[in-house]
């Protein structure tokens, strides 16, 4: 995690031990583009690695969430036009599992929790021309959240975020990130064929 870099740095953060992290969220800060609210916001913390191929990134999150909106959780970043965030979003005092997909528009895909979990386990999946969201209340067992299509064979930005558009930030808590590469199928699958 120390060689992982920053896309607007936050005035509090600090790396706790090889895999975990807590920041200050900053206040008034978002990703979004365009649609619904006729806006693009591009100012949230985010804090990352450049990776090509194919990936499994996970964490799990806690977060003090007070504001409405208030969020933190992955993203998956080709640029200020591309890019994918997946994780909790605070709203309606309710816990929401969200991902947010962005080519050029952003969309927005939420599933309420009933219960009100302290941590929240995210994973995504990059495999070819897709990323697969999940998400888990104990660590365990993943529920996909989704499936979207992002472009292939391009590196990527991948790591943790968190924004409070419309508060005053909030202190979130990071454990666990690991982000490893999985075997690209596409060879495999060509490997199986001619061996």
């Amino acid at each position: 995690m120390k060689k992982m870099q920053w896309f607007n740095e936050p005035d509090q953060w600090e790396i706790i031990g090889d895999n975990s992290m807590s920041m200050q969220v900053i206040a008034q800060t978002d990703f979004w583009r365009k649609t619904h609210y006729g806006f693009t916001v591009d100012d949230g913390p985010f804090y990352h690695a450049s990776v090509g191929g194919e990936f499994e990134v996970k964490v799990k999150i806690t977060g003090d969430y007070k504001a409405r909106f208030d969020q933190m959780g992955l993203m998956i970043r080709k640029n200020e036009k591309t890019w994918i965030k997946t994780g909790v979003e605070f709203v309606n005092e309710a816990i929401n599992i969200s991902a947010v997909v962005t080519h050029e528009n952003s969309d927005w895909s939420v599933v309420e929790l009933k219960q009100k979990p302290q941590a929240v386990w995210l994973k995504a999946i990059r495999r070819l021309d897709a990323i697969e969201m999940q998400y888990s209340l104990d660590g365990e067992s993943f529920t996909m959240l989704r499936l979207a299509w992002f472009p292939d064979n391009t590196p990527v930005m991948v790591g943790l975020m968190a924004a409070s558009p419309d508060g005053e930030g909030f202190k979130a808590l990071f454990e666990d990130f690991s982000l490893v590469h999985v075997p690209d199928k596409r060879r495999r699958d060509w490997l199986n064929q001619n061996s």
